[in-house]
């Protein structure tokens, strides 16, 4: 994408005269002639909807009759959604015969509302007839000659302000707020014909829009304002049920790989397989691991060598909770990691606040025993010792990690949890790292799962767990991204 003004559009505006006037048959008309798959099984070739497809199409955009206002797809992860979603969005933003159409990509924050603006970007780049249509700015798409626009935009609604969309597709639905919904259905009933829909996962709360939607798409079938496709499995299913696998994905066999739910169904949490694989809703935050899939992986047998390259974690506390230091070897020549405790303060006496010239002391020490290829800290509360370790050890060395940032966590808490699952990682077995891990909580994100405390305040410490996400993960990036192997001397 060419930064600066764009060319100006001298082709002639885009001839769908041969094509149907409304319906499905118009939309895959469309989409088989001027769209191309961007990525994936069958990439550049042309967008062919499948059977289910055109039967959702068919609810959204009737042939004859009244369009739905609203819509709500909910279907497992894997499925297209966000395909079936890019095609819908360039159908409304070429093929509606509408003036000044706005097309609307909105998702939890920009970066995931890009999905579906970067394939409709990708699908009219692969098209000679659309590409000399259009011009491509970064945060939108323009056609000249109707007036056209889309846009990606994060679910906020001082973002959704001044708009009045035509469509706007919602993704990951069970993210977004009430407030946020309302906005986009009030904005766009401005106009005489709109849709808003929303496709979706299911969510881990019945206290969220999406919930509320489903049941009245299942209470009012016959509600011709508002559409309703739900794919998911009986909830008596056994998640080994590969019957039950095919009701609930429609994809399978097809673009969704039947080996890939088989090792699901062996390694994810039984909740989340339900939830990603089956369509089915979960309650609120589960365990994160079970106790004997952390067990199982104990090896106390394990030293950590001090040519060992490793990566340490660190969380402190303030007061009346829990300060933890961890470690992770990082894995050479076909080893495994392993986690290791180098020291967790905590005590229960309210007003207790950790020494912080002993927390130093123990940093120091474990920078002169282990060859620390990395120390990763969370600042909050502790800015002023990292900065000193950071000045003490090299900046390269000691790197800010705070543990909120989903969009980091998440991948590490997805990995850690899969080595343990399938036996691919060891630890100390230490009793206080088994505990932590044990109070855990799981909380789904738009990026993965994070690990959370049971409730807000809660005394159940979960600190050394979050360090050792913390550790494995950056262990594993090293692992990925080896450099010369050299022993790195501490400054004493």
């Amino acid at each position: 994408m060419k930064a600066g003004p764009k060319a100006q559009v001298v082709a002639p505006p885009l001839d769908l005269t041969h094509l149907a006037k409304s319906g499905e048959r118009r939309v895959s008309a469309f989409a088989r002639e001027f769209l191309r798959i961007p990525q994936g099984k069958g990439a550049r070739r042309p967008v062919r909807l499948r059977p289910w497809q055109r039967e959702i199409v068919r609810g959204l955009i009737p042939a004859r009759g009244q369009r739905p206002r609203q819509g709500v797809v909910s279907m497992p992860r894997g499925n297209g959604k966000s395909g079936l979603a890019s095609v819908l969005a360039a159908y409304f933003l070429f093929a509606d015969n509408v003036e000044g159409a706005e097309v609307l990509c909105v998702a939890t924050d920009e970066r995931q509302a890009r999905i579906v603006f970067n394939r409709v970007r990708r699908m009219i780049e692969l098209s000679p007839k659309l590409s000399e249509q259009v011009q491509v700015f970064q945060d939108r798409i323009y056609v000249p000659a109707t007036d056209s626009s889309l846009f990606p935009l994060p679910s906020a609604v001082d973002a959704l302000q001044g708009y009045s969309p035509t469509f706007a597709i919602v993704d990951e639905l069970h993210y977004v707020k009430e407030d946020v919904w309302e906005a986009m259905t009030l904005a766009s009933g401005k106009r005489e014909h709109s849709l808003v829909l929303g496709i979706s996962t299911p969510g881990d709360s019945r206290d969220s829009v999406l919930y509320r939607l489903c049941e009245y798409g299942r209470q009012n079938p016959s509600d011709r304002s508002f559409y309703f496709r739900e794919y998911n499995a009986p909830l008596t299913a056994e998640i080994s049920d590969e019957t039950a696998w095919k009701t609930a994905n429609p994809a399978l066999d097809d673009f969704l790989s039947r080996d890939a739910l088989r090792l699901d169904a062996k390694t994810a949490r039984e909740d989340n397989f339900r939830r990603y694989r089956l369509g089915q809703w979960v309650n609120g935050a589960s365990s994160w691991l079970p106790r004997e899939d952390w067990d199982s992986c104990s090896d106390e047998s394990v030293k950590v060598e001090s040519r060992t390259p490793v990566v340490l974690a660190f969380d402190g506390s303030i007061s009346d909770d829990c300060t933890a230091l961890t470690g992770c070897t990082v894995p050479r020549d076909g080893s495994d990691p392993h986690l290791f405790v180098v020291n967790i303060w905590a005590k229960d006496e309210p007003g207790w606040t950790v020494d912080r010239d002993e927390v130093d002391a123990a940093v120091r020490e474990a920078f002169k025993r282990y060859n620390v290829l990395e120390l990763v800290a969370d600042p909050y509360g502790w800015r002023s010792e990292i900065q000193k370790w950071a000045k003490r050890y090299g900046s390269a060395r000691v790197i800010e990690f705070p543990s909120y940032v989903v969009s980091r966590m998440a991948p590490f808490t997805d990995s850690l949890a899969t080595a343990i699952r399938q036996g691919q990682v060891s630890h100390d077995g230490n009793p206080t790292l088994a505990l932590h891990v044990a109070n855990a909580r799981a909380k789904s994100t738009a990026h993965g799962d994070v690990i959370v405390k049971d409730r807000k305040g809660s005394p159940r410490k979960i600190d050394a767990a979050v360090t050792s996400v913390m550790a494995f993960g950056r262990a594993q990036w090293h692992a990925a991204n080896p450099k010369k192997t050299r022993r790195l001397v501490a400054i004493q």
